[in-house]
């Protein structure tokens, strides 16, 4: 082909390119490729358009090609280093950007793709300094001071996170999705009202824009005065925003006793609450009975991980996969089961691909305390205490099979502390409460302003992300303040640096406070664990109940208070019994070993059968539709 002839044929696909008529794009650089094979032009673009059709291996080959007829193309090589971190080849990938930047020292563009490809290696305070050099380059790049917003608050500095959304804001006010990050940057401040605001803003602009939907259903949660009524109608239009879609006739053999291939996705298969409840079901599961797949959606993997990998026949990394790449890897690999570990609290919502249902049978457990709002995810795993028949099926989009009589198993850190004397033989009488601070209401304040008052000299110690930060503690201080409970009763604390070290802390708290209407779940056995009773308040829904199944299970239904009045009643008597605290704080770690949430064959067995259960129904409805 003459020159000026490929010139016109490319200059015509890079219109259609632009104009996003990718389809049109593609064949004409396909004749492109045909006239011109080693033409440096045609094959970064092909590569390009590969990468943006997410054909890894094309988008790797054409990439490569080209940056071997160009080294000093810096944009190339930054690609080429892209398609290469899609490709699950993230170490090769960032040679090549370190490479792409410094070819071109200002290249803005390469900067950020390097701060993101480290910080897909977990390798934050890097990210951050590639921001650093991104954001001083081009400091009016509302983009650029987002994305660094977003490192940021995977570091947990939630406050320089705010700031930095704010500055994209203050560069481009249309920049919407600088909204969205100050929305989640509001959100880990516990600055929930104010989140929740920005999350409808912004939502208002992209109505479809499900990860921000369910970012804001998580946050209502922390509202308390939102009713279980309207928190359902929001799930609900989730699911109606989403959509629903045609069944697929599924070639699964509907056969109600064969082995079955269970997939389970979660962004939490790492050192994370989730995985602690997770752990003791995968590794009693009866191998004959299930093949497991595990897909694993976080840029972070650990030692958690890699047992969780031993236990399964396949395991898939997703973070950074598309929703349509994701949906194409497990349409193949064909599960009869999958179930959703996440809900409405991943840092990317696979909800939508649930909504397209990917298997026969799609199940919710155990990550997200309410309904999915999606029609398609059949059912959601619980507890008769958690969701008592018949109230809590009104409020529920699946069908709920109360599989145990406790929905949770906990197995405790091999490495755990032993259970330690009760302290206030040495120090004041202390409360403490180590759940998420963005459950912490002015009502429960109040409520627990009471308690210190009606126990006196006593104090409270206060353990959750966000305490590191002055800003944060003195919120709450004032918040406390207007109770009348000054520093001097109030003890505030940040996240420590791993779980045994966390869990040694209880050695300092004579009585746990459970949160209300949002329970703890994980800190409530953590607690039990250590020795250390907790009060909770039963409410009307999923979340307010946790605590009431996990007391339940361990044979102290005596802690669960119906009203604020009956917590005080219970925390105080606890406080003013000491010598029938030592006695509790040597029983508990044996009664939650001895309870369903330790005993993990059976719990693990129970699963199995509820998970084969809702299979055999299926299998019904096909013989029945053949």
């Amino acid at each position: 082909m003459q020159p000026a002839k490929l010139q016109a044929l490319l200059a015509d696909a890079v219109t259609h390119h632009r104009a996003g008529r990718l389809e049109d794009a593609e064949n004409l650089y396909r004749q492109a490729r045909v006239a011109a094979p080693k033409h440096f032009d045609v094959l970064h673009l092909s590569g390009l358009l590969a990468y943006q059709f997410g054909r890894v291996d094309a988008a790797i080959d054409w990439l490569t090609r080209a940056h071997r007829i160009d080294r000093k193309s810096a944009v190339c090589e930054m690609r080429l280093g892209l398609a290469l971190m899609m490709g699950g080849r993230a170490g090769e990938g960032e040679k090549h950007l370190r490479s792409a930047v410094k070819t071109q020292p200002e290249f803005v563009e390469g900067w950020d793709n390097l701060a993101y490809c480290l910080k897909v290696q977990d390798r934050l305070a890097e990210a951050v300094e590639c921001h650093q050099r991104s954001t001083t380059l081009k400091p009016d790049s509302a983009s650029g001071w987002y994305n660094f917003g977003l490192t940021l608050s995977l570091l947990g500095n939630s406050l320089e996170a705010l700031r930095c959304h704010e500055r994209a804001l203050a560069v481009d006010p249309k920049y919407t999705m600088a909204r969205f990050g100050r929305a989640q940057a509001l959100h880990q401040l516990h600055r929930m009202p104010e989140a929740v605001a920005d999350y409808g803003k912004f939502l208002e602009v992209h109505p479809d824009y499900h990860e921000a939907r369910s970012y804001r259903l998580f946050a209502l949660h922390s509202l308390e005065t939102i009713s279980r009524e309207e928190l359902f109608a929001e799930h609900v239009e989730f699911g109606r925003v989403v959509g629903q879609f045609p069944i697929p006739d599924f070639s699964n053999p509907p056969q109600p006793h064969r082995r079955l291939r269970l997939a389970i996705l979660s962004p939490d298969l790492r050192a994370h609450s989730c995985a602690y409840f997770l752990e003791p079901l995968i590794q009693h599961l009866d191998p004959a009975e299930f093949e497991l797949y595990l897909y694993h959606d976080h840029f972070r993997k650990d030692a958690i991980s890699a047992r969780l990998l031993k236990s399964a026949a396949v395991w898939r990394d997703f973070v950074g996969k598309s929703n349509s790449a994701v949906e194409a890897i497990i349409r193949g690999d064909a599960p009869d089961v999958l179930i959703d570990l996440a809900g409405h609290t991943g840092m990317t919502s696979r909800l939508p691909l649930f909504a397209r249902r990917l298997a026969p049978v799609q199940i919710t457990y155990l990550g997200y305390p309410n309904t999915t709002g999606l029609s398609a995810m059949d059912y959601r795993f619980t507890d008769d205490v958690a969701d008592p028949r018949g109230d809590a099926d009104a409020v529920a989009t699946e069908r709920l099979v109360r599989f145990a009589p406790t929905a949770w198993t906990y197995a405790a850190p091999p490495d755990a502390p032993a259970v330690g004397p009760v302290p206030c033989t040495t120090q004041p009488f202390t409360f403490g409460c180590f759940n998420n601070p963005a459950k912490i209401t002015d009502a429960m304040i109040g409520v627990w302003a009471q308690i210190l008052k009606t126990v006196p000299d006593s104090r409270l110690l206060l353990k959750g992300s966000g305490f590191n930060e002055a800003a944060t503690r003195e919120c709450y201080l004032s918040r406390f303040t207007r109770f009348g409970i000054g520093a001097d009763r109030l003890e505030m604390i940040d996240r420590t640096a791993d779980t045994t070290s966390h869990l040694a802390v209880y050695h300092r708290v004579d009585v746990a406070l459970d949160t209300f209407p949002y329970h703890g779940t994980t800190t409530t056995c953590e607690a039990l664990w250590m020795g250390v009773p907790v009060v909770t308040r039963r409410g009307d829904r999923h979340m307010s109940r946790v605590g009431a199944s996990l007391l339940t299970a361990v044979g102290r239904a005596d802690w669960i208070a119906n009203s604020p009045d009956d917590y005080v009643r219970i925390a105080a008597g606890l406080a003013g019994d000491r010598s029938r605290l030592a006695i509790i704080r040597g029983e508990l770690r044996a009664a939650v070993a001895g309870s369903a949430l330790g005993q993990h064959p059976a719990q693990a067995k129970r699963f199995g059968d509820a998970i084969r259960a809702c299979w055999r129904t299926w299998c019904e409805k096909k013989a029945a539709a053949a």
